[in-house]
């Protein structure tokens, strides 16, 4: 559970940074309009604090770490997650800085961005997988807990 929230506030940590630099980066260089680099504030905090936070609650019940799903899920999402925040950031730097970019600049730069985006939604379908094994789990525990005396205790939080 310390470890997610760790994440979480890295997460929120780098979320808050990129806030400060799209509001400073763009009133610096005299930009008004839309670009990227005013998503990546909200992908950070979102796509990253608080999914790490409702893992927190869910490792509140039980190890999500046993299983090989959720393994995978954090190298592939903190691999991509991040990746995907810096080429939104190089893509709203240029916006910003209106840089003239050739075709090619431009198309690399969109399919790295793709490949992070991919990298995300792996990541993301690891962490279904994972929760979908987790609550099968915690259905066969029910199926046990039911067969349990009438004078069991339950724990409620409150």
């Amino acid at each position: 559970m310390r470890k997610n929230l760790n994440y979480a506030r890295l997460y929120a940590i780098a979320a808050m940074i990129a806030g400060v630099f799209y509001r400073e980066f763009t009133k610096w260089n005299g930009f008004e309009g839309e670009t990227m680099l005013g998503k990546v504030h909200g992908h950070l905090f979102f796509l990253g604090m608080l999914i790490f936070i409702i893992i927190a609650l869910f490792e509140r019940f039980g190890n999500l770490d046993q299983y090989s799903s959720f393994k995978k899920f954090k190298i592939t999402y903190n691999i991509g997650l991040p990746f995907t925040a810096i080429m939104m950031m190089v893509r709203g730097i240029t916006e910003v800085l209106n840089i003239s970019l050739t075709k090619g600049m431009d198309y690399t730069i969109s399919g790295l961005a793709g490949i992070a985006h991919i990298l995300t939604g792996v990541g993301l379908i690891f962490l279904l997988s994972t929760l979908q094994k987790y609550a099968s789990d915690i259905d066969k525990r029910k199926v046990e807990t039911k067969a349990m005396p009438n004078n069991a205790k339950i724990i409620q939080i409150k």
